[in-house]
């Protein structure tokens, strides 16, 4: 087990997997159609869903006028609901 857990920290997640599994955002499905309307960028580029995401990576997502950008920390394929916010910190 520890060794799938350092490919992931080493490879990565889908970034809409990310987003879904932290709850920044809900749904996959929303996750790629915000990536897709280009309102999601991972370290200033914008990203599209598929994008890998590891640790140290910065995520800006737009919510209307509004933009949360976080840090991601860990990279885990399922959490609890209320362990999630540990996997990014806002910054």
């Amino acid at each position: 087990m520890g060794g799938f857990f350092y490919i992931k920290e080493l490879y990565g997640m889908r970034l809409d997997k990310f987003l879904k599994v932290s709850r920044l955002i809900k749904r996959r499905t929303v996750a790629n159609e915000a990536c897709s309307a280009g309102r999601v960028t991972v370290n200033g580029k914008t990203a599209k869903a598929g994008t890998d995401v590891k640790p140290g990576d910065e995520i800006r997502i737009q919510f209307g006028n509004k933009e949360a950008a976080v840090e991601v920390l860990r990279v885990e394929e399922t959490v609890k609901k209320d362990q999630a916010a540990e996997l990014y910190k806002y910054i």
